[in-house]
């Protein structure tokens, strides 16, 4: 079994492909998915997703890009709406100084609440960072300093500066098709260095689609793609990446119920 730990299936509800999406990547393996939320406005219909269907759950955030017009200066709408069986864990939230869509000190203020949020529910906080390293850091410190949480960083984008920061303070890495990219050989030396049993792989699809899909839109059944990928960076058989990358994700996303193999 393969676990999508990261995708957006309420891209494919609006272009009427949810159904073949969802099927195509059952046809494949793919045993669990999650949906992420990214704006408070949108969160009915992705928890609609999660709950129509039993392979498949959701978070609750709002992405740094929203933050100027939902973003979050406390906890606790999180907290009540994260109360919900399908909804396993937080954000995405984070900072994203790349497009700076959103003012920086709203980006920053809408992160700690997530994290506050995260350190209450004890759900796993989904990290979204870009261009940002030093920042995202620093705050992501500050407040494990108040009390630990856990969390994930999602799509792994850095140098091994914020790995060995998120590797200290208990935390997850996800990986994208990016791995699969020739240009993210510095992205891929760093995974070589990070510990097995702390990687998850995800699509992030719609986009990034890997290596050979690269091009086309992304859908979870490709997330196959980035196991083999991985596997040739760990050194490891793709059954092996399958297994423990669905083991962590279990370990970290503790509301999810593994699903029974007969």
């Amino acid at each position: 079994m393969i676990v999508d730990s990261h995708c957006h299936l309420d891209y494919f509800l609006k272009d009427g492909d949810l159904d073949g999406a969802l099927k195509r990547a059952r046809d494949v393996g793919i045993g669990c998915m999650v949906t992420i939320g990214t704006k408070l406005s949108t969160f009915d219909t992705i928890l609609g997703i999660a709950v129509a269907n039993d392979d498949i759950y959701c978070t609750i955030g709002v992405h740094p890009h929203e933050a100027e017009s939902e973003g979050l200066s406390a906890p606790d709408l999180l907290i009540e709406k994260s109360q919900h069986p399908k909804v396993i864990g937080l954000g995405e939230s984070g900072l994203d100084y790349y497009y700076d869509h959103a003012p920086r000190e709203r980006q920053a203020e809408s992160f700690r609440a997530h994290i506050v949020a995260a350190r209450e529910t004890g759900l796993p906080l989904v990290v979204h960072t870009r261009d940002a390293d030093d920042d995202t850091v620093s705050i992501m410190r500050e407040e494990y300093e108040k009390g630990a949480y856990p969390a994930l960083i999602h799509c792994f984008t850095a140098g091994p500066e914020l790995a060995k920061a998120s590797l200290d303070m208990g935390f997850y890495i996800s990986l994208s098709g990016i791995i699969t990219y020739k240009s993210a050989e510095n992205i891929r030396q760093t995974i070589s260095n990070a510990p097995l049993d702390r990687l998850l792989i995800e699509t992030d699809s719609p986009y990034l689609a890997p290596v050979p899909m690269r091009g086309k839109k992304n859908e979870p059944a490709f997330v196959r793609h980035t196991a083999e990928a991985l596997a040739n960076i760990k050194g490891v058989s793709v059954e092996e990446i399958h297994s423990t990358t669905s083991d962590n994700f279990y370990r970290l996303f503790t509301k999810a119920q593994r699903p029974i193999v007969n």
